[in-house]
């Protein structure tokens, strides 16, 4: 008998995974640093953060007599937020407010067709060695607000973009 079936034998059947000792010390974890955003106008390394897809799936009750059963009832993505680093040069600034302009043109007045703001985004998670080994699709993505950062003179952070990016759905692609 294997001494970790002798200090816990409930710990002895593993059904399929009879080298469950083994394969715990041979997985690589995903990191949260290693990823990269694909935003039309927006170059990948300005992208400092973002959070990942989220689906809520609301709930129907049914009532019966004296009790009450539940289905599932809408989906709803939840809307997802990015930093991005604002340099000189490219200035993140512009790339945001060019996107913007495409959903309403503060100048004029006029809004934009959801045909011109909506983009395809792509948030890819990379192996050590930079192979994508997790890929989500955002599609119908466009802009819900956009701060532009504070300004204060008693620090030295670099001036960063927050941005909150609302989507149709997504889909996890591998």
């Amino acid at each position: 008998m294997a001494l970790e079936d002798q200090l816990n034998p409930a710990l002895a059947d593993f059904g399929a995974e009879a080298d469950f000792f083994q394969r715990a010390y041979t997985w690589e974890p995903k990191k949260k640093h290693q990823f990269v955003m694909v935003l039309e106008g927006v170059p990948a390394y300005l992208i400092k953060s973002s959070g990942k897809p989220e689906i809520d799936n609301g709930e129907v009750t049914l009532e019966h007599i004296n009790v009450q059963r539940y289905v599932k009832g809408k989906s709803k993505w939840s809307a997802l937020d990015i930093t991005l680093y604002d340099p000189i040069v490219p200035s993140a600034a512009q790339a945001v407010m060019e996107w913007v302009r495409l959903h309403h043109e503060s100048v004029t007045g006029r809004d934009g067709y959801s045909s011109f703001y909506k983009k395809q985004v792509k948030l890819r998670q990379l192996s050590p060695l930079g192979e994508i080994v997790e890929e989500w699709t955002l599609n119908g993505t466009y802009i819900q607000s956009a701060k532009f950062g504070d300004l204060d003179w008693a620090t030295e952070d670099a001036q960063e973009i927050s941005v909150t990016l609302r989507y149709d759905w997504a889909f996890l692609n591998f």
